[in-house]
């Protein structure tokens, strides 16, 4: 791929792009700035909605707000609470995430019907 922001040409993709989609592409990204997308959460309210275990919401909550697409912010009360928003960036992100999630919906009884058919067209292998 010639792209003239991607000067390494020795991958298939540069490294720039490689290192952003990574990030923002994966499984939770995603699914948390979707759930975002709809105002501030608590930390519990996102582990509810996306049925995720605490270890990585938090390690997906930490990179996104490294990378700023999310602000967290800690209220000092007892007991303490931590809310989740998107960021100005993060903001950004919200319409490609849109896009994919109508995509999959719009798409998702096409693919099952799909997977159904290669399911039983693929021939059962025995040892």
């Amino acid at each position: 791929m010639d792209h003239p922001d991607c000067p390494d040409q020795r991958h298939k993709l540069c490294r720039v792009m490689n290192e952003v989609l990574s990030r923002v592409g994966d499984r939770w990204s995603v699914q948390i700035v979707y759930a975002l997308s709809r105002g501030t959460m608590r930390f519990n309210e996102l582990k509810r909605e996306l049925g995720i275990s605490q270890r990585v919401l938090s390690e997906s909550l930490r990179d996104l707000e490294r990378d700023g697409l999310i602000a967290r912010r800690h209220y000092a009360m007892i007991p303490p609470r931590v809310e989740y928003d998107l960021t100005d960036l993060g903001r950004t992100f919200q319409e490609p995430v849109m896009a994919m999630a109508k995509w999959a919906f719009d798409h998702q009884p096409c693919i099952e019907a799909n997977r159904r058919a290669f399911a039983e067209a693929e021939p059962i292998l025995s040892d």
